[in-house]
């Protein structure tokens, strides 16, 4: 009897061809028995057809060699380190005449056994296994003995080589260490290494990115810096020094760093876009999207106290702005006809639209939906499972925009030309992978209108829109059109949308509330969960407070801080638990929680605090002012100093720079109870003739209906 094993690593897509395959194997007599590094139940076979079984080792039961040679292992080579584990799979595929590879992860693992069971046959697919089955006949010792003899001797070489290889990494490893790179000789002698002359590409440049990941490790991110420069002089391949700058900058983005070679790295994948875009326009986009993932990485813009694009827009984006293939992305492509006007003999068809966030809609779709003159329709592009997939790549857009046209942009047409063309306007809300979806084709007559509120201005989707399709862009804060400004300069070109200043819609009715007498000594944040919210600072303000009067608390309404964005964020986060352990068991800060009535937590708040290094315009502050809490707000570092920011915006006297001045001013506001009710009440009189939905409706409605 004929015995066949079949290896698969996959479970197979038509299980029906493979026991099709298995029913002539049993026809012929042979026994089959099919090893899955898979769950065996996936694969229901009849057992008078063959034997199924599962020989990848459970998680458990995997050594720390096991799991050491599992991690640097390629994909296919660790099914074949499972295999070995297994003793019956080991018994099996010593004894099998036929060995027989189901899919292309199996192939090695086949090719493995098969060097040490020299009198198998071993074969890919099932129809070669059957026609050797068919054909199948005895073999000469001779050849029987070759082949057994070259199998070993091509084991022993293998596994000596391995040996070699590994001994020869380990030194490496050590010798280009944290340790040694944190000695001035040993930085030295590395750095001239890694430039020596004709050394290949592929070494230098692996060599490279380890000696830079030990001096970043090692504090000392200059020489980290120069052996990464060294090693670029030398390499020849565009693709290569890109790759090695890339690498070096993400290690230190990992570290919570700023990366000294930042702009470097972004300059040498954007040289590699240009230079691949007139021949491959696929791997063009690859290079600008890895440009782009480190210029908008979070550690650089929203997990520190400080932004480069807040700093020097112009400056930061300057290696985008030069290159051919970056440039493309925003390149005007008009539209065929303009906007129609709003109709005058049917009701205005108003399609509302975002991606996951509708945080900021409510009052204007309820306010829109029940005018008899205006037909809604709301549009979560994240809804719908099957489209959902489009919405999340901003690579994909970027391959098409480069190609000029893709099957992707196909799709898109498709899932969105039903909606443009039923809609007049199109309010699209976050200037984020909605808006670049609704621009990648001509909206016909839909007017198009986005609204950018904050975060997008440091992120890369503002970019794949083609503005020349969007008729106006609508701000919440001067401030915040004068960053989208200097980051998106063709918004002010001649021929660019509208731009609108109109505050955030918020019902501010419902948070008045008579407040207890003790709400007086208690500040209150409403949100506090990210590294720009600085929850630390108003922990400062605290701090100095209680060292006058202990009756001061604070109040953190919302969820907790979330430490698991970045490096900086983990480190930020420790540094408030511990604040947090110190103040919490004294009574002076307690944690609110989430909560759906943001009304109700205000009530037991006196003081209102912005923290923040970064707000586009602070609902949270707006609402606690509404609320009666005095409102004190830092002068927010990312905009203190410009034109437009946290003084513009608010009452001068709600503005302070320092933890010592909002100490003082909170000290002055509650000196006695009547002056902090008083403060309580301008405020809240303040917000409410002028943030109020009351208020700011109209302004959205000179938007959506005047021509």
């Amino acid at each position: 009897m004929t015995t066949v094993l079949i290896v698969a690593a996959t479970a197979p897509k038509q299980p029906a061809v493979l026991i099709e395959a298995l029913e002539r194997f049993r026809a012929r007599g042979a026994s089959v028995t099919v090893a899955c590094f898979f769950n065996s139940a996936d694969l229901p076979v009849d057992p008078a057809l063959a034997e199924v079984r599962t020989f990848a080792v459970p998680g458990e039961k995997r050594d720390a060699r096991l799991r050491k040679a599992l991690g640097r292992a390629p994909a296919n080579r660790k099914v074949w380190l499972h295999a070995r584990r297994n003793a019956w799979l080991r018994q099996l595929y010593r004894k099998a005449d036929l060995l027989v590879a189901l899919d292309a992860r199996a192939v090695h693992t086949v090719w493995e056994m098969a060097q040490r069971n020299t009198r198998a046959g071993a074969y890919y697919g099932l129809v070669p296994a059957q026609r050797a089955l068919d054909a199948r006949r005895p073999e000469s010792v001779g050849r029987r003995l070759e082949r057994q003899v070259s199998a070993a001797a091509g084991i022993g070489a293998r596994g000596a080589r391995r040996a070699a290889t590994q001994t020869v990494r380990t030194t490496l490893r050590k010798a280009t260490g944290q340790t040694v790179m944190s000695n001035p000789a040993g930085a030295w002698f590395w750095t001239r290494a890694v430039a020596a002359p004709r050394v290949p590409d592929r070494f230098r440049s692996k060599l490279a990115v380890r000696l830079h990941d030990s001096a970043v490790k090692a504090g000392r991110p200059a020489v980290a810096a120069r052996a990464a420069s060294a090693a670029v002089s030398r390499i020849s391949s565009a693709g290569t020094r890109a790759d090695v700058l890339t690498k070096a900058a993400q290690a230190e983005l990992a570290l919570g760093r700023v990366p000294t070679g930042l702009h470097d790295a972004i300059r040498a994948q954007l040289a590699l876009a240009d230079s691949l875009l007139p021949r491959d326009s696929k791997k063009a986009a690859a290079a600008v999207s890895r440009a782009w993932s480190l210029a908008s990485n979070r550690v650089l813009h929203f997990d520190r106290l400080s932004s480069p694009m807040s700093e020097d827009p112009g400056a930061f984006l300057a290696p985008f702005r030069e290159s051919t293939a970056a440039r493309k992305l925003s390149a005007k492509r008009g539209r065929l006809a303009p906007a129609a006007p709003v109709p005058a003999d049917r009701p205005l068809r108003l399609l509302v639209t975002t991606l996951i966030n509708d945080n900021f809609l409510q009052e204007i779709l309820e306010r829109y939906r029940a005018m008899p003159n205006v037909e809604v329709r709301f549009l979560d592009l994240y809804d719908d499972p099957v489209t959902r997939p489009l919405a999340l790549s901003g690579s994909t857009v970027m391959e098409h925009l480069l190609a000029g046209e893709s099957s992707y942009g196909a799709k898109i047409e498709e899932w969105l030309r039903p909606h443009l063309d039923w809609a007049d306007t199109v309010f699209v809300d976050w200037c984020q992978a909605t808006a670049a979806l609704f621009t990648l084709h001509d909206p016909g007559t839909a007017r198009i209108i986005v609204r950018l509120h904050s975060f997008e201005a440091f992120n890369f989707w503002p970019h794949l829109v083609d503005f020349s399709r969007v008729d106006d862009v609508v701000f919440v804060s001067e401030h915040l059109k004068d960053l989208s400004t200097a980051v998106l300069p063709q918004l002010t070109e001649a021929d660019g949308p509208r731009l609108h200043v109109i505050d955030n819609a918020m019902d501010l009715q419902r948070y008045p509330r008579s407040k207890p007498a003790d709400a007086r000594f208690t500040l209150g944040m409403v949100g506090f969960s990210s590294v720009a919210k600085d929850p630390r600072w108003a922990i400062e303000v605290l701090r100095r407070l209680r060292e006058r009067d202990e009756r001061y608390r604070l109040t953190l309404i919302g969820s907790d801080f979330n430490n698991r964005t970045s490096k900086p964020a983990k480190d930020y986060g420790k540094l408030f638990s511990k604040d947090l352990a110190e103040l919490e068991p004294l009574g002076a800060v307690r944690r609110y929680g989430q909560t759906d009535d943001v009304p109700a937590a205000l009530q037991e708040v006196g003081i209102i605090l912005s923290a923040s290094v970064r707000e586009s315009f602070h609902c949270g502050l707006v609402e606690g002012a509404a609320s009666g809490a005095v409102p004190v707000v830092r002068d927010w570092p990312f905009f203190a100093g410009k034109p437009h920011g946290a003084r513009s915006l608010f009452p001068a006297d709600w503005v302070v720079a320092t933890p010592e001045e909002a100490a003082e001013r909170i000290l002055a506001a509650t000196a006695t109870e009547e002056r902090w009710a008083e403060a309580g009440r301008a405020a809240s009189e303040h917000v409410l003739k002028t943030w109020d939905w009351t208020v700011t409706q109209s302004g959205y409605d000179r938007l959506l209906l005047d021509d």
